[in-house]
């Protein structure tokens, strides 16, 4: 149900190594957000990969079929007593552009987050469902149309 348009994927994969190794993102050039993306049923799912991060801090944006979800891992507050000896754990803006086929109804989005993974579920759109189709012969018309 995801549309590819990313024909540069390994260059991403090596910005996103790069980011790794020189920093955080910001939210003039937020950092990827890493996600998997499968169907359940009459749902299209979303998990994106959050921890350390308060759903307050979570931004979901849609228009037609662009989903823009971007979040931000702020520092602990410490106590100036607190000498940090190792960090490893990366800060500041994530964010992932998703293009949804036009088969998904974006009115019907629900989102949860639970244990650092923000979930989101599109329902399939009706018109985009399989359904069976009449065929009527000659003189006679076809019976009602059958759905499901």
């Amino acid at each position: 149900m995801l549309m590819r348009t990313d024909p540069f994927r390994e260059f991403r994969e090596l910005d996103r190594l790069a980011q790794q190794l020189m920093g955080t993102g910001t939210w003039s050039r937020p950092a990827t957000l890493p996600m998997d993306a499968y169907r359940e049923g009459d749902d299209y799912v979303m998990a994106f990969d959050l921890p350390g991060v308060t759903p307050d801090a979570i931004d979901i944006d849609i228009d037609r079929t662009t989903l823009t979800v971007r979040a931000e891992r702020r520092p602990a507050a410490k106590d100036d007593s607190v000498r940090m000896d190792l960090s490893e754990r990366p800060l500041g803006v994530f964010s992932r552009q998703v293009f949804l086929a036009d088969t998904l109804d974006t009115e019907r989005i629900t989102a949860s987050y639970d244990n650092g993974v923000l979930t989101l579920r599109v329902p399939v759109a009706e018109r985009a469902k399989p359904r069976k189709v009449a065929v009527s012969s000659g003189d006679r018309p076809a019976p009602q149309q059958l759905t499901g």
